[in-house]
C-alpha cells in the first residue's frame, strides 16, 4: 500500500503498524465488513416480507393457508438457529441441484442418493465446477441470504401476527360496517395501524439479526469474525512477513467496539421511526407524546 512497506524487516513502530493493517488480507477484512452490512440490507427487508407473508397466512380465514402459516412459525422458532443453518443450507443446496437435475439430465440411470453421498450429474451442479471464485462466493452468499431470511421471517411472522391481533377489532367492524371488504379492511385499516404495535419486537429482531450475522462463517462466507480469528492468531516468520503474537483479544475488541457502534446507532434511528409512527396515535406512546406537547 506504502511505498515504505517493500522491505518489512526494517521497519518498526507506526510504519509496520501502517503496512501491516494495508495488507491483502486486512483488505479482505475490511471487505468483510461491507458484507455484512449488504447481508443486512437484504436480509431485513427479504426476512419482513417473508414474515409479512407468514402472519397475514396464519390470520387467513383459509385453513390450509392459516396452517401453513401457523406451522411455518412453530417449526422455525422451534428449532435452534444453528441447526437450522446447518441443516437448511444443505438442503437448499441439494433441492436446487436435484431440480436442475430432473431437467438437465433426464437419461441418468444411477440412483441420486448413493448411501450418504448426494450425487447428481455435472450439469445439474451448482455451481457448475468450472465456474469462476466469484460465483461460488455470491451463490454461498445468496443461499446464506435466504437462510437467514427463513429464519427471522418467522420470528418476524409472529411479531407481525400479534400487532394485527392489537389492532382494535372496534375499527376493523367499522370499516366493514361501511362497506368495505375484507381486502381492502386488511390493506386500509389494519396494515397501516399494526406497525406501531410491532415496531418494537421488529426493533429487538433487529438487534438479534445484528448479532447472529457471525453465524456467516458457519455458512462457509469469510466474514469480518472469521478474518478476526485468522489475523488474529499467533503468526510466524514462515508465514508472514508482519510476525506477531496472538492478538485475538485485540481482533476481537475491535468487533465488539464496531457491534457496539452499530446497534447504538440503529436504536438512535429506530426511536425516531418510532416517535414517527406513534405521533397522533391512540397508544400508549403517542398518549405520551400528546401529555409532553401539552
Amino acid at each position: 500500500m506504502f511505498s515504505f512497506c517493500t522491505d518489512p524487516s526494517i521497519l518498526e513502530g507506526y510504519q509496520w503498524l501502517s503496512c501491516y493493517l494495508t495488507t491483502g488480507k486486512h483488505m479482505s477484512m475490511y471487505w468483510a465488513v461491507g458484507t455484512v452490512l449488504l447481508l443486512l440490507a437484504i436480509t431485513a427487508p427479504t426476512a419482513l416480507a417473508f414474515g409479512f407473508g407468514g402472519a397475514a397466512a396464519a390470520r387467513s380465514h383459509i385453513p390450509p393457508l392459516r396452517w401453513f402459516g401457523k406451522t411455518y412459525i412453530s417449526i422455525v422458532r422451534g428449532i435452534p438457529d444453528i441447526a437450522f443453518f446447518l441443516f437448511f443450507v444443505i438442503a437448499l443446496d441439494q433441492a436446487f441441484e436435484y431440480l436442475r437435475h430432473q431437467v438437465k439430465c433426464p437419461d441418468w440411470s444411477e440412483p441420486i442418493r448413493q448411501g450418504s453421498d448426494f450425487v447428481v450429474c455435472a450439469a445439474a451442479k451448482l455451481p457448475l465446477g468450472n465456474a469462476p471464485q466469484w460465483v461460488h462466493e455470491v451463490y454461498g452468499f445468496s443461499l446464506a441470504i435466504l437462510t437467514f431470511a427463513i429464519v427471522f421471517g418467522a420470528f418476524a411472522a409472529n411479531v407481525l401476527f400479534g400487532a394485527m391481533q392489537a389492532v382494535p377489532k372496534g375499527q376493523l367492524e367499522t370499516a366493514e360496517a361501511y362497506g368495505m371488504s375484507r381486502r381492502q379492511t386488511f390493506w386500509r385499516v389494519l396494515v397501516p395501524q399494526m406497525w406501531v404495535y410491532a415496531l418494537p419486537g421488529l426493533s429487538n429482531l433487529w438487534m438479534v439479526l445484528i448479532k447472529a450475522t457471525p453465524l456467516l462463517f458457519l455458512l462457509g462466507v469469510e466474514d469480518i469474525v472469521y478474518w478476526a480469528r485468522e489475523l488474529g492468531g499467533a503468526k510466524q516468520p514462515q508465514f508472514t512477513d508482519y510476525p506477531h503474537p496472538d492478538w485475538r483479544m485485540w481482533y476481537f475488541l475491535a468487533l465488539l467496539i464496531f457491534y457496539l457502534c452499530f446497534t447504538k446507532l440503529s436504536e438512535v434511528v429506530l426511536a425516531k421511526i418510532m416517535a414517527r409512527l406513534t405521533h397522533g396515535q391512540a397508544t400508549a406512546a403517542g398518549e405520551a407524546q400528546r401529555r409532553a406537547a401539552a
